[in-house]
């Protein structure tokens, strides 16, 4: 090509490297100057426009470098003068790319290699668009051409990773594998295999078809030698073994994976396994979730005759017990779980009692007690023994707590270990609450007299006995569960900031604060807790969800935008480029990271989080600008009316949706974002498991996402049918659509049936409650979602009276519920600084929300009665319509502003409450005296540390640090989020009841 030869795109190298360097060094400006003067002296050069329309995409201009784009593709097609190289079509390529215009790029690849059939460089140029377009079988099209044309083997694998995509990740069918396995048969018999990730793929299409045996036979014989780490390649033998079913075969070669890594849990799991002819514990890689592993051996199999059961098992303890002899070391954990594992078959066998496994435990915790693991590896164990055997083995890790001589920093690991134990198995939920008390207390004071340990380590290792304070914080926050007293809540806070006050980077700490600033009503402290964790990449996916329901329903308008903001950039971001990390892993040859990098893209692009943010997004623009019904309507076009949001609706219920938020990470009283056990009454240890909870958390998932993506296109609808009565449709030019009416008819009554009810049932519904002859509380789970249903019927009735209502008593029913409701509410919540977990949510969503969209159909409706254009002589019938019409608006505007103004006025009293007395009255709720009983005990003991502690025995950084903390001050914290989130919410409520005293003004 020319560029070999000191040319780039037919340009001498040395008049376009200025360009590149420029544009390198992010000076545009200057790059786009030497460009514009290389133009002048190359007008007709596809290379210099391709890289001028760069230039100015990066500079932002993207209409521009479209234009210049399309003339360089333009003159690539038509001029057979004209040079084409893999530099111009590269370049135009990353143009197109980032303008969202992959096609055309593709489109001058084919051309190029259409013109040169033969020229790699423009195969691989096309191969790479393809791959971009997720296009499998041109992918392998193109990749079988290459492979044809020079023989080379990457090419030949580049197709069957492209076959094995069609397979899993499109719609063929496995028979297409046999068509890839005949491939690499053929070319082993012409060429054999040179590379180890090429028998690796070839074992996977066997695999993939269920020819075990022949794969077996392939990594027995001479190209076995590929995968030269003898613990790899046993690794494949016995998992095919295990697949074929010959478990005897593979037990035998996991003993030999074990004597090689005696510390690989997963693989004696599987060894177990086979000893007991458990088929499911091979089950890898074949479907699931990738992310999860075996924790035990499942004992299915319980028909085996005693005889060979007692063989098995006395194979498997011989050969441990050979494995403990030979690695004796301290820091290999599994020949010593291994030994646990197997005591727990042997019981739940019935072989031995569980005096043998408690015994077993004792002897693990004597040797691994210390470490910070030690909890979680014995959790499963723990579950085969009944509560009394549990309390007995609680009582005996105590007493071997108090009896060992172990230096300072493995006794504190040793106790929190027994702490976590009496966590993990229910107990400290069957504690008086003086007990309870009494437990919290010996953590601080454990974690106080642990600092010394940790005053030489540097600010970013993790201290010792950090996880005191994480369990302490769990324990009031039970006690304030029982006894709904909030100086534990207050409590709580305060030892999780006297935490980070003396190391910043705890983000346990950080996502416990969160919640629990979150459940008092100060999102504003809880959010910025949120970005001090620093949040980025795919963690947005994963960890977001600690903050994105609560700012979903708050008036942080601006701190949620940004948000969904960084979110979806991400996610758009990751799949306009996830292509190119497929490419490289196709150029390096690792072709398994080729499926995981698009099976991971497709598990991102089905995320229900994502769906979530995608609808929010539109959403909280319509609410941001309901003051205004020409701001949106020009939303509403933007998106395209709403209907791609009813596309997606109508295709939830046949998406396969991913879940992919770490749960594990939530605190214990909220496991899943749409619960928290703090906002009912104590229920001990009877609280229903996180499995279940899990699972009806994600149907209420599905069930949102179809109702939400309603919204956009409800709005619009209601606009429209309500600015298009018949009376006044023609003096404001507009035209009554019965189209229009009948689909948001339609869309109502689905509306409703997600709500649970037969459209004319969910109407008689709403009457009943609005004439008191039902109670409020019918509506109350789903209240918000009730009242927009109401204020689109009522839209909706101005055009069609279908029900049998007159269109002024669908203008009282949404102004009497709204006013019950939000009256109600205003009623229940009482003084946010005392009511933590208080309605304030549900209140701001039904302003932001039924009360926006109602203003938006009285302005629709205003609209008619101002006539564009010159005025036509009315009936003294229409007259009297438009007067009937004009005083419900005004009513209506009137009750809205009233109702907004009740709610302004709860706002004020809340703001305006002098902070010394709300301060007392929270503060007030610590006893702060080490005898009293309630909460203030350990706010008592931090104080009296801080007064005492000196920096010989602490260090100068954590002496100084503990300068810095005050009770006090956070008191102060939470009064001051809890102002701002108020202060946001008065001044939305003030910009409605702005927007709506012009409105009356000007009828």
């Amino acid at each position: 090509m020319a560029s070999k030869f000191g040319l780039a795109g037919g340009i001498p190298e040395r008049r376009v490297r200025p360009i590149w360097d420029a544009i390198d060094s992010r000076q545009f400006k200057n790059a786009l100057k030497h460009c514009t003067t290389l133009l002048s002296k190359h007008p007709n050069s596809p290379y210099a426009l391709a890289l001028k329309a760069l230039i100015l995409e990066r500079m932002g201009k993207a209409d521009e470098a479209l234009s210049i784009s399309l003339n360089a593709k333009e003159l690539l097609l038509s001029n057979d003068a004209v040079l084409i190289d893999d530099l111009t079509l590269s370049t135009l390529q990353i143009v197109f790319q980032r303008l969202d215009h992959l096609d055309m790029a593709t489109s001058c690849y084919e051309y190029a290699c259409g013109k040169f059939p033969n020229n790699l460089e423009l195969m691989m140029g096309l191969f790479n668009c393809y791959v971009r377009e997720y296009s499998f079988v041109k992918q392998q099209q193109i990749a079988i051409k290459m492979y044809k044309a020079v023989g080379e083997e990457r090419f030949l694998l580049w197709a069957v990773c492209s076959i094995q995509l069609q397979v899993c990740c499109g719609n063929a069918g496995e028979k297409l594998l046999a068509l890839a396995e005949g491939l690499i048969k053929k070319h082993i018999a012409s060429h054999s295999l040179h590379e180890p990730e090429a028998l690796i793929v070839y074992i996977s299409l066997l695999e993939q078809q269920s020819k075990f045996g022949n794969a077996l036979e392939i990594l027995s014989g001479n190209l076995g030698s590929l995968i030269m780490i003898e613990g790899d390649r046993l690794r494949m033998q016995g998992k095919l073994l295990a697949r074929a079913g010959d478990y005897a075969a593979a037990a035998d070669i996991f003993e030999k994976v074990l004597q090689l890594s005696p510390d690989d849990w997963e693989y004696f799991l599987h060894y177990m396994g086979c000893l007991f002819d458990n088929e499911s514990s091979m089950c890898m890689g074949t479907g699931g979730n990738p992310m999860g592993s075996t924790k035990s051996v499942e004992c299915k199999n319980l028909k085996l005759p005693d005889e060979v059961f007692d063989s098995r098992i006395s194979r498997a303890s011989t050969f441990i017990h050979k494995l403990l002899v030979e690695c004796n070391n301290d820091s290999i954990r599994c020949p010593y779980l291994a030994n646990l594992e197997i005591e727990r078959i042997k019981l739940v066998y019935g072989k031995v009692d569980a005096d043998k496994l408690v015994e077993g435990l004792m002897q693990y915790f004597s040797r691994f007690g210390h470490l910070a693991c030690f909890a979680s590896d014995v959790e499963l164990f723990l579950r085969v023994l009944d509560p009394r055997k549990k309390s007995e083995f609680l009582e005996k890790l105590l007493e071997g707590c108090d009896s060992t001589t172990d230096s300072p920093v493995k006794a504190l690991g040793r106790s929190i270990s027994v702490f976590k134990i009496q966590n993990s198995i229910d107990n400290m939920f069957t504690l008086s609450t003086g007990d309870l008390e009494g437990l919290a207390v010996q953590m601080v004071d454990m974690y106080c007299k642990s600092l010394p340990l940790s005053k030489d380590l540097d600010i970013q290792e993790n201290m010792h006995g950090e996880e005191l304070l994480s369990m302490t914080c769990n324990v009031l926050v039970q006690l304030f569960w029982r006894t709904r007293d909030i100086g534990y809540l207050l409590e709580s806070v305060m030892i999780l900031e006297f935490g980070l006050t003396v190391r910043r980077y705890i983000w346990q700490y950080k996502i416990l604060l969160l919640h629990l600033y979150s459940f008092w009503g100060c999102l504003p402290v809880a959010h910025e807790w949120y970005k001090s964790l620093d949040v980025k990449n795919i963690l947005l996916e994963t960890v977001s969800h600690h903050i994105l329901p609560q700012m979903l329903v708050s008036p942080l308008w601006s701190d949620l935008n940004d948000l969904l903001n960084d979110y979806l950039k991400f996610m758009d971001d990751h799949f306009r480029e996830s292509a190119d990390l497929t490419f490289l892993a196709y150029r390096h040859r690792n072709y398994s990271k080729v499926i995981e990098f698009v099976q991971f893209k497709e598990r991102l692009q089905r995320s229900s989080q994502y769906l979530v943010a995608k609808i929010e997004a539109p959403i909280l623009q319509l609410k941001q600008n309901a003051y205004s019904i020409q701001e949106e309507e020009g939303i509403l076009e933007g998106l395209k009316c709403g209907n791609p949001f009813v596309e997606l609706s109508n295709e939830i219920g046949n998406k396969s949706l991913t879940f992919n938020e770490d749960l594990e990470l939530r605190p214990w009283w909220t496991p899943t974002f749409d619960k928290n056990y703090l906002l009912g009454p104590f229920e001990g240890v009877s609280y229903c498991p996180k499995e279940s909870l899990i699972k009806q958390s994600e149907a209420n998932v599905l069930k949102a996402i179809e109702k939400r993506s309603l919204i956009p296109r409800l709005i619009y609808l209601s606009i429209h049918c309500a600015s298009s009565v018949k009376e006044h449709a023609e003096d404001n030019g507009s035209t009554s659509d019965p189209k229009l009416s009948l689909e948001l008819k339609i869309l109502l009554e689905r509306y409703a049936s997600i709500l649970g009810f037969a459209f004319k049932d969910a109407v008689e519904l709403v009457l009943g409650v609005s004439r008191s002859q039902k109670p409020l509380e019918v509506l109350s789970s789903d209240i918000v979602d009730w009242m927009n249903f109401v204020v689109f019927l009522n839209a909706w009735n101005q055009n069609s009276h279908e029900i049998g209502f007159s269109a002024r008593e669908t203008w009282n029913l949404v102004n009497c519920l709204l006013k019950k409701y939000i009256l109600e509410k205003i009623t229940s919540i009482g003084p946010l600084v005392s009511s933590p977990g208080s309605n304030l949510p549900v209140l701001v969503q039904l302003i932001t929300e039924p009360v926006s969209w109602h203003s938006l159909v009285i302005q629709s409706c205003a609209r008619t009665l101002v006539p564009s254009g010159k005025k036509k002589k009315k009936s003294g019938s229409a007259d009297q319509n438009t007067n009937l019409q004009s005083h419900e608006i005004q009513d209506s505007i009137q009750s809205l502003c009233d109702i907004i103004g009740e709610v302004t006025k709860w706002v004020n009293v809340q703001i305006k409450e002098p902070d010394d007395k709300k301060f007392e009255s929270i503060f007030s709720s610590l006893q702060r005296n080490e005898h009293s009983q309630g909460p203030g005990k350990i706010v008592f003991m931090l104080e009296n540390f801080i007064s005492s502690a000196n920096d010989v025995q602490l260090g100068d950084r954590i002496f100084q640090a503990l300068q810095q903390w005050s009770a006090a001050d956070v008191a102060r914290k939470i009064l001051a989020g809890q102002r701002t989130l108020l202060s946001e919410f008065l001044r939305i409520c003030e910009v409605k009841v702005k927007s709506l005293q012009a409105l009356k003004v000007h009828l």
